[in-house]
């Protein structure tokens, strides 16, 4: 039998073999002459993803803000896998746009399987190489401006309903005021559903419908995909024999199943079909012979991307302009009491920007990271170059620069002046600078941005033609940032009162 001694030596020197697997590569930028930021057994540079303590955006932050005056570039772990956090809005904006050829596939696609994740695994935010190409024109030729238009008056008609619901929620509120995330939820989710199915999801009633309750968990990250994330980094070989769905079966064919009975009806009342999303890959089947997965796969990939992040940006909307009535006013005149057309509606250079600010300030995507797809030379401040080999992980700290004085004067505090374009130039602007990251950019900028900008737009017109929106006091006053949501959303929630003008 073996003695303690014995078994205290086997103990010890199967920790130091761990620690040293865990460690072993820890040197990895130093040897190529690059700062490496502070690094942690299993937890790498960013701690926070699993101390759930705060949002993994506040890592990246304390790196950005420790190395961003001395270094263009400076090295992280993820678990012990090294990558490279961009800091310098030249490359960052060659990554997204000039260089795109060298960085056009997403991380994303090193977690997820399309034979286990049907969903997600056909995103094309998440295919890879030749198939993105092939794809993306599937969501965004649906997506153009004149659809966009076309299906207007479905949206004006679903924000005169979501005001009549706000309205009546707000009669039966308490001293809390309203969810505004659960009401940005429910008018993306009627919205969406009516443009992309040409069906009512039913959101405004007083009762979850199964449809709305489905959604509300879409985006709970499973604890599973996260300790796979986590395995992966540590162990890649894992990927080629197993990997873990984002979105859990039950959700997946909930929402196929929805999409198969509006694709059935449609099949047999042709008279009743309509000029929206569903219908444009229906004739896209005939025309081209898309297989039915790939109908439902775009088709889900619409609805989702519409759901939560559109419904998360509105929420901040209403909140920015409750904690700042002057802006409120300003864009209530800007709007005027009558209907809008849609030429009308985008023709506000002020609504835009109060969009564009809000997005600045809380981009529901924290942070990029993006594949190296060709070699790519870096140079650092001091003169250092780096070559960076296909299959690198370059990060781009969204949130950090979008809150960087360099760039924003006044960075915390919201104004929308700044996006006009009689203030050197706007958006457009800070984008071609690689300062404005909330759409991303380049080839591979959000497919959705047309529709989502119409939907958002389409609800502040009618909430301030009709109420007046304050911040109730159970809402922080703070923009901090949840711990664990991996979109930014303002901790504790949003809570807001309404009141008819």
């Amino acid at each position: 039998m073996w003695s303690l001694t014995t078994f205290l030596v086997a103990v010890l020197t199967l920790l130091a073999l761990v620690y040293l697997f865990l460690t072993w590569n820890f040197n990895y930028w130093k040897k190529r002459g690059i700062q490496t930021a502070p690094t942690w057994p299993i937890v790498g540079s960013f701690p926070s993803i699993f101390t759930t303590r705060r949002n993994i955006a506040y890592d990246i932050d304390d790196i950005y803000e420790k190395y961003k005056d001395t270094e263009r570039i400076v090295g992280v772990f993820s678990t012990r896998v090294p990558q490279l956090l961009v800091l310098c809005p030249e490359y960052i904006h060659k990554i997204y746009a000039t260089d795109f050829s060298s960085f056009y596939n997403n991380e994303w696609g090193n977690f997820v399987n399309k034979k286990t994740d049907m969903i997600l695994g056909n995103n094309p935010f998440v295919l890879r190489d030749d198939e993105w190409r092939e794809r993306r024109p599937e969501i965004t030729a649906p997506l153009s401006p004149n659809r966009v238009k076309a299906v207007y008056p479905v949206s004006q008609s679903v924000c005169k309903s979501f005001v009549d619901y706000i309205r009546r929620q707000q009669s039966m509120a308490t001293s809390e005021g309203l969810d505004a995330m659960d009401l940005s939820l429910c008018y993306t989710t009627e919205v969406v559903t009516d443009c992309g199915l040409g069906v009512s999801a039913q959101s405004f009633t007083d009762k979850t419908t199964p449809l709305l309750k489905m959604i509300k968990r879409v985006f709970n990250t499973s604890f599973g995909f996260i300790f796979y994330s986590v395995v992966t980094n540590l162990w890649q070989k894992v990927r080629e024999f197993y990997s873990v769905p984002f979105f859990n079966k039950e959700t997946e064919a909930f929402f196929l199943d929805v999409i198969r009975q509006c694709i059935t009806l449609r099949q047999k009342t042709p008279e009743k079909k309509r000029d929206d999303f569903l219908n444009y890959m229906l004739k896209l089947q005939e025309k081209k012979g898309l297989h039915t997965d790939n109908i439902l796969v775009n088709t889900m990939t619409f609805l989702l991307d519409g759901f939560e992040t559109t419904a998360l940006v509105l929420a901040h909307i209403m909140l920015m302009l409750g904690r700042n009535p002057e802006a409120q006013q300003k864009l209530r005149k800007e709007i005027g009491n009558a209907d809008l057309t849609f030429d009308e509606m985008s023709k506000l250079p002020y609504l835009d920007a109060c969009i564009y600010e809000t997005l600045r300030l809380f981009s529901p995507q924290v942070a990029a990271r993006k594949l190296v797809t060709e070699p790519f030379e870096f140079e650092n401040k001091n003169g250092r170059t780096l070559l960076l080999k296909p299959g690198a992980v370059v990060v781009i700290p969204v949130k950090a620069v979008h809150h960087d004085p360099q760039y924003y004067e006044d960075p915390l505090t919201f104004k929308p002046e700044r996006f006009l374009e009689s203030n050197r130039g706007g958006m457009k602007s800070y984008m071609n600078k690689g300062v404005y990251l909330a759409f991303g950019d380049g080839p591979r900028h959000c497919p959705g941005m047309r529709f989502a900008m119409t939907q958002l737009k389409a609800a502040v017109v009618e909430i301030l033609r009709n109420l007046e929106i304050k911040v109730n006091p159970k809402t922080r006053s703070d923009n901090q940032i949840d711990d664990t949501f991996f979109m930014a959303t303002l901790k504790g929630g949003i809570y807001l009162d309404f009141k008819d003008l």
